[in-house]
């Protein structure tokens, strides 16, 4: 054999390999159809409040169990105020006895497959008895005084008390000011007296600076937790705080995941003892010199920019001494941490980034136009909730590569006892699409099986407790949780865009000292600027994005014409929305992420570089200059290796770099992506008001797309066709609906079924006679049997037994049916008050709870004479309205007893009967 040939014969097994590999991504590809498997941090978590932490090894082992076979993933420890008359079972949080607690409740969970975080102190905010006097919260108090020339002044500078009980403050300073606001520090000039004798020519001003403490004490502490809330500005009693912690831990660990803290509730904290010199040493200048500008509401340039630098050092200080530090230490206890920054004085999105898991919260009920949905605006909070807000914790979580993005979820979603399934779907459908992917319910009480019906309650919380007349239908509800977040925990954000967030702009409003960036005051600091707009209307025309901070764009790189802001995360472009104030640092950072390969959009020229400078001039002609040396002309500008525009039509300049909407938003869908090593991963969910039936198109190249169905666990191969830039696929879903698709890239072999088309009816057979309602399990007692002509609520009869029941009772029936073959039949209610469990001949169906209420049931039917037999779970409303009515005492609780939505005492006795059971037509429905 020549060489050539030899040559040519051992390479043939090699060529023969790679074309059988070229062969095998044209062949199909064999992959399951299941749904993913469920796991603990898939499955919904709870707050779980410890009332009084009267908490003892039997009843916490029975409801782990009842909370595990309830779907619940895992719990979160909340100690709490407790109730009256149950004081000697009350135990103080950390003592022997607590920890004995803890320690049991974990292990117990775990061996049932849960999970368990604890709050890291009673109540709200971090505080307590271990909180000195020196460590708590701190704030900065000025009085004013005028002097002059020649005259003494005619009280002393002493500190003036509110009340008698009020703490004597420190003195830090006093600054006289001239009348062109020139600064002289006198501290010198004070006795011990307060007398000052200080006595240069010309008429002064006068501020004494005080540092004083809030006397802010844990809000709704549990018992041993009461005292002052932290000063979370200093790393001295940042560290302390966590110390005491660390002792009370030593020689064991209690196998929790995390540490938590809840939203920032530190009221007038604005200072603390280094502020001062945290301040020079960070800003570069002495603020005692500004304080008329810092106390001043002028618009004016000079009072923005020292409130700017005051609110950025406010910053600096929180996630500095307290976030990072907290975390750190937490790491170094083999701990996470789970956080709320919403509502602090500080960069929400920095902020979110330095902890494990950033929790948002959704707060209030949303409007949405799904017919049927009950909004009554008696039983809502005057709040209107917007997702945008909780995309700063899924932003930071996606930029700096942490999966899990956390919500505390329905808190005052409703009145008490009214709030149902059905309303809690859309809500927790939008902050999935936000990005959220770790519901945890705002929450579950600790009750006793001794405490009598309705067992403790938190005033504030959902009370989704087992003794909630919907509890035995939770599981549903958890199911359909769970089924979504296994998913949208899968692969990574598929994001293509990032935002800029110009907090500067935030931070130089001229109202105010501190500027909480607070959950309930949107329509101040984020709605009115060009940030919100431009990235409502980038998501509403099919985009997606993830905001991104100063820090942020500093920390990212460019790989392969990506911006990577970390290993798991990269966009293709960055967008600079209209910014006042820009440091020239982030500037700088932006033109090298595009010198480097990066696209990037600036809305308009940044106006200026936030904050005073010794050599202000200098730094604005720098940063001009830099402006200046960018050229937008040309159908392509360029920077170094990237491009960057100038345009103020985002949506065209996108277009022009190739970076397409998905155009499926049309439609009046609703989507978020997760990207997988085998495909993608789209959420679309019909918030609108229609059903939607029409083909789409999806912005991914799909050999095969499969539909999954969040609230059944069924899946189906969705017929679909490649089209330039992506693939087609013909949906169909009701107003409330939502599905997942899973998109390969490459054609697969799925053994599945074709996802039935539920576009046209071809035939109908109504059941709505002839029903028995058989009254099962509930308050206050069971009514009698009804027997129904047609379908109705079983509040409907004019019996009151049945007016004030809450629990379960069975709808039940025959009928006759004829199947056709290859044929699906789905069961529609007009209503369902609140869920509804279906046998079909004694197989067990499915559960109906959202809107709109169906179920396929083609599995169940058979031809000729057919049993149904649905149990129907109602609210809590009707019982707890008896016991009102009735004189019956059921809520006398420590601190708080508890209030309604609007926090007034609690009535429930002048409700009407809320709709119990099944209304209008039930009907079966035929499809082809």
């Amino acid at each position: 054999m020549t060489p050539k040939y030899k040559s040519l014969f051992l390479f043939t097994p090699l060529i023969l390999l790679l074309f059988l590999g070229f062969q095998q991504v044209e062949k199909e590809v064999p992959v399951s159809g299941n749904w993913p498997e469920i796991t603990q941090t898939a499955k919904p978590w709870t707050r779980w409040w410890w009332m009084g932490s009267a908490v003892d090894e039997e009843n916490l082992s029975k409801l782990l169990e009842t909370y595990r076979k309830a779907g619940l993933g895992g719990v979160e420890i909340a100690p709490i105020y407790g109730a009256k008359g149950y004081e000697d079972r009350y135990i103080d949080f950390l003592s022997a006895e607590w920890l004995s607690m803890l320690d049991f409740a974990v292990n117990k969970a775990h061996s049932l497959g849960m999970g368990v975080d604890m709050t890291q102190g009673t109540g709200w905010p971090f505080g307590g008895p271990q909180v000195s006097m020196e460590n708590a919260a701190t704030r900065l108090v000025i009085q004013d005084y005028k002097k002059t020339d020649g005259e003494a002044l005619s009280t002393p500078i002493i500190f003036q008390k509110k009340k008698e009980t009020q703490q004597d403050a420190q003195l830090i300073a006093v600054v006289a000011y001239d009348q062109n606001t020139n600064a002289k520090e006198i501290t010198a000039y004070v006795d011990d007296t307060g007398k000052l004798t200080w006595d240069e020519a010309g008429e002064w001003n006068i501020k004494a600076i005080f540092m004083d403490k809030t006397g802010q004490m844990v809000k709704r502490a549990a018992p041993g937790g009461i005292g002052f809330t932290l000063d979370h500005f200093s790393k001295s009693a940042v560290d302390a705080y966590n110390l005491h912690f660390q002792k009370a831990f030593t020689g064991k660990d209690y196998g929790f995941r995390a540490f938590y803290n809840d939203s920032f509730e530190v009221y007038g904290a604005d200072f603390t003892e280094s502020f001062f010199a945290d301040f020079e040493e960070r800003r570069g200048y002495d603020l005692k010199e500004f304080l008329p500008y810092l106390e001043s509401e002028e618009e004016s340039d000079i009072v923005r920019r020292v409130k700017s630098d005051y609110r950025e050092t406010i910053n600096d200080l929180l996630l500095t001494n307290f976030t990072k530090n907290w975390t750190s230490w937490a790491h170094n206890q083999s701990k996470l941490t789970k956080n709320q920054a919403h509502g602090s004085p500080g960069n929400l999105l920095d902020l979110y980034a330095a902890v494990d898991i950033p929790e948002c919260e959704t707060f209030g009920s949303s409007y949405f136009p799904i017919p049927g949905l009950r909004r009554d605006s008696a039983d809502i909070r005057n709040v209107d909730p917007d997702p945008i807000m909780l995309k700063f914790a899924s932003s930071a979580a996606h930029l700096t590569g942490k999966n899990l993005v956390s919500s505390e979820t329905f808190t005052w979603l409703g009145e008490h006892f009214k709030s149902s399934f059905a309303q809690m779907k859309p809500e927790v459908e939008q902050a999935f699409l936000a990005g959220v992917n770790h519901i945890f319910y705002h929450g579950v009480t600790y009750s006793p099986e001794d405490v009598p019906y309705p067992g403790w309650l938190f005033y504030a919380s959902l009370n989704l407790t087992q003794q909630n007349s919907l509890w035995p239908h939770f599981n549903q509800f958890n199911d359909f949780i769970a089924r979504s977040q296994v998913i949208l925990q899968a692969g990574k954000a598929d994001n293509e865009l990032l935002v800029y967030w110009p907090v500067y702009d935030v931070w130089a409003d001229p109202k105010g000292k501190m500027e909480m960036i607070t959950v309930h005051a949107v329509d101040e600091w984020l709605h009115p600027t060009e940030f919100y707009k431009q990235s409502k209307k980038l998501m509403e025309a099919g985009y997606s994005l993830d905001f991104i901070s100063d820090d942020m764009i500093g920390n990212s790189e460019v790989a392969n014409g990506l911006i990577k802001t970390s290993d798991q995360n990269s966009a293709k472009v960055l967008i600079i929305p209209e910014t006042e104030f820009m440091p020239i640092e982030t500037l700088k950072n932006i033109l090298k992420l595009a010198k480097n390969g990066a696209k990037v959009i600036f809305q308009s020229k940044p106006k200026s570089i936030p904050g005073l400078h010794t050599d202000q001039k200098s730094i604005e002609s720098e940063f001009n200059q830099l402006w200046e040396s960018l050229s937008f002309e040309g159908g392509k500008p360029t920077l170094g290796k990237g491009e960057i525009y100038l345009s103020d039509e985002l949506g065209k300049t996108l277009e022009l770099l190739g970076i397409y909407r998905e155009s499926l938003v049309d439609s009046g869908l609703d989507f978020i992506r997760r990207k997988v090593e085998d495909g993608s991963y789209y959420f679309l969910v019909n918030h609108s008001s229609e059903a939607i039936s029409q083909t789409i198109s999806l912005n991914t190249k799909a050999g095969t797309v499969m539909a999954m169905d969040p609230l059944t666990g069924k899946t189906g191969l969705l017929p679909s066709q490649q089209a330039a830039g992506g693939t087609s696929v013909t949906v169909h879903l009701k107003s409330g609906e939502s599905i997942f698709l899973k998109t390969f890239d490459q054609k697969t072999n799925l053994q599945i079924a074709t996802w039935p088309d539920y576009a046209k009816t071809s035939g109908t057979t109504d059941i709505s006679k002839n029903w028995e309602v058989n009254f099962t399990q509930g308050q206050p007692k069971l009514p009698s049997l009804q027997a129904l002509e047609i379908i109705k609520p079983w509040t409907d009869n004019g019996d009151p037994e049945a007016n004030d029941f809450s629990g379960q009772a069975s709808y039940s029936s025959e009928f006759e049916f004829r199947k056709t073959a290859g044929k699906h039949y789905l069961l529609t209610i007009n209503k369902v008050h609140e869920s509804a469990k279906i046998w079909i001949n004694g197989a067990y169906a499915g559960n109906i709870w959202s809107i709109p209420y169906q179920l396929d049931i083609s599995e169940q039917l058979q031809n000729g004479k057919n049993t149904i037999k649905i149990e129907v779970a109602n609210l809590m409303a009707n019982s707890i309205r008896h016991l009102d009515r009735n004189g019956i005492k059921w809520r006398n609780y420590h601190e708080i007893n508890f209030v309604n939505i609007d926090y007034k005492p609690f009535d429930a006795s002048n409700w009407n009967t809320m709709p119990s059971g099944l209304d209008g037509k039930i009907r079966i429905l035929e499809f082809d």
